[in-house]
């Protein structure tokens, strides 16, 4: 099949200052679908001013330097979550093309095979000074991870890696290509059923959960539908808050996982400040923030995976076409079993 590309139109940026006159509040990703474009291409009109766009041959390579930027904001998203953590970067390793980022703060499985276009982006503040950030896009133009210096001692470091990796191309128009249309699920009818649950029942890890679904080749919300009832039970969509707002009464340590098509993002810890706002439920804490469209949950299951350390019990919402939002798991490390309070807490949940 020919791949084909889209370029903007020439009138884009001024399409966006008009938007932008209307509604001053409105955000890149939001401006961009009212436009029919990419955020890639929307970022991009502002190439020679704010916006640099960078040439990298090895993601890996140029990951890795952000150890050198101090204290960060990163962030992940999909269409209805959002995932914020602050901290500094630890250990950044690569295994067979997947970057690994562990550390107490920042906790990373990047994909760099969707990683397509970056771009250094310096945003001018009402008080004089500036807001660096590193964005990175898949081919479609999709955002997938974006890294914002927190340390401003370190903007010299952040400026020379931007002039290091500098495209010789700065021209305000960007090409993408049209996405994939998603694999559609086989027929329940056609899978295995039986099999399909007696190998969960044998999980002995929650990362071998992934290769399972690709195995039967079942989509990840058909899998909720498909599981032995003991393994699955599915929840109110409101319990999603509930669950945040009884954690943080009791203090249990959780951890959060939120993807894009890219990287998945992890928070380990407490979380405090729960706070709703319209559609959103939000953690507002000094070092994360999870911003999450409840109304975008279509499904919400509590789910139980075997493993060499018992059962591991997560919570997992999904927005109407199937696509994971957002999982909730206790804080755990391997050899350790599930923590009681939140094993006590999701019971709470199923009896709700």
């Amino acid at each position: 099949m020919t791949q084909t590309t889209t370029r903007q139109k020439p009138d884009l940026k001024v399409r966006w200052e008009k938007l932008l006159a209307q509604n001053n509040k409105l955000r890149i990703r939001d401006a961009a679908a009212e436009l029919g474009v990419s955020e890639a291409q929307l970022l991009a009109t502002d190439c020679g001013d704010t916006v640099t766009r960078l040439e990298v041959k090895n993601w890996f390579e140029f990951y890795s330097r952000f150890k050198e930027l101090g204290r960060v904001m990163v962030l992940t998203r999909n269409d209805s979550c959002v995932h914020e953590r602050k901290g500094s970067y630890e250990q950044i390793t690569e295994q067979h093309g997947v970057g690994l980022v562990l550390g107490a703060d920042i906790d990373l499985r990047i994909f760099f095979k969707e990683w397509a276009l970056a771009f250094s982006v310096c945003e001018p503040q009402n008080d004089g000074s500036f807001r660096r950030s590193f964005q990175f896009f898949n081919a479609a133009g999709v955002a997938v991870h974006k890294v914002y210096l927190e340390d401003e001692a370190r903007a010299p470091i952040f400026d020379a890696l931007t002039k290091e990796f500098a495209s010789e191309d700065q021209s305000p128009e960007q090409s993408v290509t049209p996405p994939s249309p998603p694999r559609g699920e086989m027929q329940d009818e056609m899978i295995d059923v039986q099999g399909f649950r007696k190998a969960w029942a044998e999980l002995k890890d929650t990362h071998d959960f992934y290769m399972l679904l690709g195995k039967f080749r079942v989509g990840r919300l058909q899998a909720m539908r498909l599981a032995a009832p003991e393994m699955v039970e599915e929840l109110r969509a409101d319990q999603a808050e509930r669950m945040l707002r009884l954690a943080a009464e009791r203090n249990i340590e959780i951890m959060c996982f939120v993807s894009s098509d890219g990287v998945v993002q992890i928070h380990t810890g407490p979380v405090k400040n729960i706070q709703a706002y319209g559609p959103w439920i939000n953690v507002m804490d000094p070092d994360f923030n999870l911003h999450l469209r409840a109304d975008h949950i279509h499904k919400l299951y509590l789910v139980r995976k075997p493993t060499t350390d018992g059962l591991i019990t997560s919570v997992e919402a999904f927005d109407t076409k199937g696509g994971l939002i957002v999982q909730f798991f206790g804080k755990r490390k391997p050899g350790l079993p599930e923590r009681e309070d939140w094993r006590a807490l999701c019971a709470e949940l199923s009896r709700a």
